[in-house]
């Protein structure tokens, strides 16, 4: 086979590669006001340097921990399929890196960026949630998820193990700690359109969304 032959093949695989890198890209982010949000939750199980994230199941053991881990809900592995993985806060301040290279974890402004542009707490969530009840239950008061965002409801894993909220709330992690002990999270619930601000202890497992760099 000719040289030029092979390069043409070469380039195409290139051209190929980098196509479907941008097809998927483009699925997996929107654009929300001047801010690149993913619209799943994230679902990796290393940390940005190749780093194995500890993967813990047992309640005793999640207690305590005072490194970075992660579960999927109830540790059914079929929840990941739907809404990714649950990690607690050592995990998302890891300097290693949580979110893959070009994201960030979003600050607890970035949030209050996103719900401001989405006409502020009171209405952002209906914004957020993903309409329907295919994973909200009934009423997911208001949600059209126009916005985007694609919001479910994953619940979280609390300080003893034992998990909480899936089909009622989403809780997402933001990066600003308060006092060493833990750090601020956004989340949204069937009922109402408002997105609430509370915090969450670094041995909580929450859901986690990335925003671009």
């Amino acid at each position: 086979m000719k040289k030029q032959t092979i390069y043409i093949f070469l380039l195409l695989g290139l051209i190929l590669i980098y196509t479907s890198f941008i097809k998927a890209n483009s699925q997996n982010t929107v654009k929300i006001g001047n801010q690149t949000w993913t619209t799943k939750n994230l679902d990796v199980s290393k940390y940005r340097n190749g780093d194995e994230i500890p993967h813990v199941n047992d309640p005793l053991s999640w207690s305590r921990l005072t490194y970075g881990a992660w579960c999927y809900y109830e540790n059914v592995d079929s929840n990941g399929t739907t809404y990714g993985k649950l990690y607690n806060l050592y995990a998302v301040l890891d300097p290693r890196g949580l979110a893959p290279a070009g994201f960030h974890i979003p600050s607890d402004k970035d949030w209050t960026t996103l719900t401001d542009y989405l006409g502020g707490k009171e209405e952002a969530g209906v914004k957020m949630k993903e309409a329907g009840s295919t994973h909200w239950p009934r009423p997911n008061t208001g949600a059209t998820n126009s916005s985007g965002f694609t919001g479910l409801p994953g619940g979280y894993r609390d300080d003893n193990g034992s998990f909480f909220s899936m089909g009622v709330n989403g809780f997402w992690w933001s990066s600003t700690e308060g006092f060493t002990y833990f750090a601020w999270n956004r989340y949204p619930d069937n009922l109402y359109g408002l997105v609430g601000r509370d915090f969450g202890y670094k041995s909580y497992g929450m859901s986690v969304r990335c925003i671009a760099d």
